[in-house]
């Protein structure tokens, strides 16, 4: 009778320490690929716009015309940072991928930071001179 005690105790102590507020464990190792998965989705359907708006300009140049001038507004501008924003990451986080498959898994700790920081100072350089010709017309 005491041994179930002592399991029940083990077992109770075992699922009391899942993280508060996720199923997973909630490291940096998930969140990269959460993020990845993003914005590759992301970058899939931007592409698929693209080729089917370009695509219009054989089929009606008055029509390709209208549907590039609604592009040049301020709201497209600004989902056109967050378009560089995702491929910045995502091709950070791809070189990421590749050195933790041919070099050394220990580091990718490390090297999700290195990306996140490379990723800060590519759009700090961006966003600015981004923002400033698009609100600028």
């Amino acid at each position: 009778m005491p041994e179930q005690a002592a399991t029940l105790t083990s077992q109770q102590k075992t699922t009391s320490r899942r993280p508060a507020g996720t199923l997973y464990r909630g490291r940096e190792g998930m969140w990269s690929w959460v993020l990845h998965r993003i914005t590759g989705v992301a970058i899939f359907f931007f592409l698929l716009v693209h080729i089917l708006d370009t695509a219009l300009v054989r089929v009606s140049p008055e029509a390709y015309n209208a549907v590039i001038s609604s592009y040049q507004t301020p709201i497209m501008g600004l989902g056109e940072t967050a378009l560089v924003g995702a491929i910045v990451f995502h091709a950070f986080n791809g070189i990421r991928i590749i050195l933790i498959d041919f070099w050394n898994a220990k580091y990718q700790k490390a090297m999700f930071y290195v990306v996140v920081a490379l990723w800060v100072v590519t759009m700090l350089a961006f966003v600015p001179r981004h923002l400033i010709n698009v609100f600028s017309h």
